[in-house]
């Protein structure tokens, strides 16, 4: 219970005296840790979980949290309610905790799925946007008659970035077979990583520590990611991809340099000799 008191001619108007008790202190500090680790600004937090008051008075202790923002949290990030109250060690609900699945799927009218092509455009909102299926609506779909694209759940990703050269090029497309559940993604595969805030594609290696993953580039020049497991919101095993402009093989494109260096070696003997 909340106590406060107003001295008339000495403490001015505004001024409130708080009594929290320690689990509404440490909510309040666990709320704020769970803002940081997913890089949420007070404003955007507030946005995100539709309050009204700002989250600097939550996270100062003069607002108790709602049991609305609760669930907000429970749905948004899986956060266990008796963790953040300090009646429990485990911060993630088992629930959820390896749901990986698809949260919006396009089928035709045959009842068909459809393989949704998500540009790199799109791929910038399409962590925010995972559930609203009017997000979906504005991108374009296709089908495959081939036999492995049957029963079951293909999207297309572009990628952006040269992290897994050179296997996988900048502006190529990924398909990927959806995966339901983290326990069951192929360890030191290639996967379409769809995060709270981005989507990346790398390889996943599974790890001893509980509720971690590790995300690895083929290109190493990017470091490995530790990514907590509640922080993916869907998973893509990728098994094909699809390329435009074919290049020469690498030695063919080094004999062509080294044909052109002599030719131009050539030119400049015969300047010298006339």
């Amino acid at each position: 219970m909340e106590f406060w008191c107003q001295l008339y001619g000495i403490v001015p108007k505004k001024m409130v005296y708080l009594n929290m008790n320690s689990s509404n202190l440490l909510a309040a500090q666990r709320f704020k840790e769970i803002r940081e680790e997913n890089r949420y600004t007070q404003q955007s937090f507030a946005q995100l979980l539709d309050i009204g008051v700002s989250t600097v008075d939550i996270e100062r202790g003069k607002t108790k949290i709602s049991g609305n923002v609760v669930v907000q949290l429970l749905k948004l990030f899986n956060i266990n309610p008796l963790w953040l109250f300090g009646e429990s060690d485990e911060k993630y609900t088992l629930k959820r905790k390896t749901d990986v699945s698809p949260k919006v799927i396009s089928i035709t009218s045959a009842n068909e799925d459809t393989i949704l092509l998500v540009d790199q455009k799109a791929a910038a909102g399409y962590p925010q946007n995972i559930h609203d299926t009017s997000f979906y609506q504005n991108l374009n779909s296709f089908t495959l008659p081939l036999p492995q694209y049957r029963n079951a759940t293909y999207r297309a990703f572009q990628v952006e970035g040269d992290s897994m050269m050179p296997n996988i090029r900048p502006g190529d497309w990924v398909l990927g077979r959806a995966v339901s559940n983290l326990d069951d993604a192929s360890h030191n595969k290639i996967h379409i990583v769809v995060l709270q805030d981005s989507v990346l594609v790398k390889k996943i290696i599974k790890t001893e520590t509980p509720n971690k993953v590790n995300l690895v580039s083929i290109n190493s020049a990017y470091p490995v990611l530790e990514v907590d497991t509640h922080t993916i919101q869907e998973l893509w095993q990728v098994n094909s991809r699809i390329t435009f402009g074919v290049e020469e093989p690498h030695e063919s494109i080094l004999l062509k340099q080294l044909q052109q260096s002599m030719e131009e070696l050539k030119g400049q003997i015969n300047l010298i000799k006339g």
